[in-house]
C-alpha cells in the first residue's frame, strides 16, 4: 500500500462529503457501530508499508489513538483538523520524504475489539480509513496499547527496516488515566485480540516493536504531573500537554520526528507559529534531547 499523495483539495472534497463540520458530533464523524473487519487484527496476516514509483523510500508513521469513553474527543480533533495539518506539514518541511500513514485504535482491554488497525497509505485514503474506524467508547481501567506494540512488532512489512535498516515512527495519544497500567499481560488477552498464542511482559513486547519503530507516547491531562508514572517504561519517550492544547499535535508529530532524525531543538521549535512555540517546547521538555541536536535512544 502507500502509492498516490495526500492533496488539499483531497481533503477538502472528503471533508464536505462526509459533512466534517466543527459542529458535528463524535457519533456523527464517526458512524460505524461495530468494528470493520478490514481492521480486525484476527483478520489480518501483515500490513505492509512497500517502496512504489510514486514512493521509494518509504518511511511508515503509526498512529495510535486512544478510543475509550473519556478520549472521544481526540478522535474528533483529529478527523476534523490534525491529520490534515499534519499531512500538510510532513510535505512542507520535508521531514520524510516518502511517507505512509497509518491509523490505530486502542481501547480497554475488555472491549469487544480492543485494537483496529488501518493499511498505511499515502493518499486521502488515509482520511477515509480513519472515519471508518469504530469509537467503541468503553473503559474499565486498563487500555490496551500494548495490543498496538505487539502488532507493529509481529504483523508488519516494512521496506525501509528490511531494506534499508531504518526504523519507522509509532506515535500513541491518551490521557493518562491509565499510565500505570498501560499494558495487558496474558496469552488469553491476545489469543482473543490476535487468535493467535503470545504470552510476553509488557517490556519485552515493547523492546520487539522498538527494533523497527522509535516509539513515543503523548498525553492528554490537565494535570500534567500524573503523567510522570510511565517514564520507567519510556524514557525520554514520553510527551505531555493540557486537554486545550490538542490544536499542537501536528506540530509536535513533525516535532519529534524531526529530533529523532537528527535536528536540534532550537531549529525545530524556530520553524512554529509563536503562539504555539511554547507549548510545543514544555511537550517536548519530556523527552531525552542531545545537546547537540537529536534525541538519546
Amino acid at each position: 500500500m502507500g502509492r498516490g499523495s495526500y492533496t488539499a483539495a483531497d481533503w477538502a472534497k472528503l471533508r464536505n462529503s462526509r459533512n466534517l463540520g466543527d459542529a458535528n458530533s463524535e457519533t456523527e464523524i464517526f458512524r460505524r457501530t461495530s468494528c470493520d473487519p478490514r481492521f480486525d487484527p484476527k483478520f489480518i496476516q501483515a500490513r505492509e508499508a512497500r517502496d512504489s514509483e510514486d514512493h521509494p523510500e518509504s518511511l511508515p508513521i503509526i498512529l495510535g489513538l486512544d478510543v475509550t469513553g473519556s478520549m472521544g474527543y481526540l478522535a474528533k480533533a483529529v478527523a476534523q483538523e490534525s491529520l490534515n495539518e499534519t499531512m500538510m506539514k510532513l510535505y512542507s518541511t520535508n521531514v520524510i520524504k516518502d511517507p505512509a500513514l497509518m491509523f490505530a485504535a486502542y481501547g480497554d482491554y475488555q472491549d469487544m475489539s480492543p485494537l483496529q488497525v488501518t493499511q498505511f497509505e499515502s493518499d486521502i485514503r488515509i482520511a477515509e480509513q480513519l472515519l471508518d474506524l469504530w469509537l467503541e467508547n468503553c473503559g474499565s481501567g486498563r487500555v490496551s496499547l500494548s495490543a498496538l506494540w505487539y502488532f507493529a512488532a509481529k504483523h508488519t512489512k516494512l521496506d525501509n527496516y528490511e531494506k534499508r535498516n531504518k526504523k519507522g515512527f509509532l506515535i500513541t495519544i491518551g490521557d493518562s488515566a491509565e499510565c500505570r497500567r498501560l499494558g495487558i499481560n496474558g496469552q488469553a488477552f491476545y489469543e482473543r485480540v490476535f487468535g493467535e498464542s503470545f504470552n510476553a511482559s509488557e517490556e519485552d513486547i515493547l523492546a520487539e516493536a522498538q527494533e523497527k519503530f522509535e516509539v513515543f507516547h503523548l498525553f492528554l491531562d490537565d494535570d500534567l504531573r500524573r503523567c510522570d508514572s510511565i517514564v520507567n517504561l519510556l524514557p525520554g519517550h514520553t510527551m505531555a500537554i493540557r486537554t486545550n492544547e490538542i490544536a499542537v499535535i501536528p506540530e509536535l508529530l513533525i516535532s519529534v520526528m524531526q529530533l529523532s532524525l537528527g535536528m536540534s531543538l532550537s531549529d525545530v521549535l524556530a520553524q512554529w507559529d509563536a503562539l504555539k512555540r511554547p507549548i510545543v517546547e514544555q511537550a517536548l521538555s519530556y523527552l531525552a534531547i542531545k545537546t547537540d541536536g537529536g534525541l538519546v535512544f
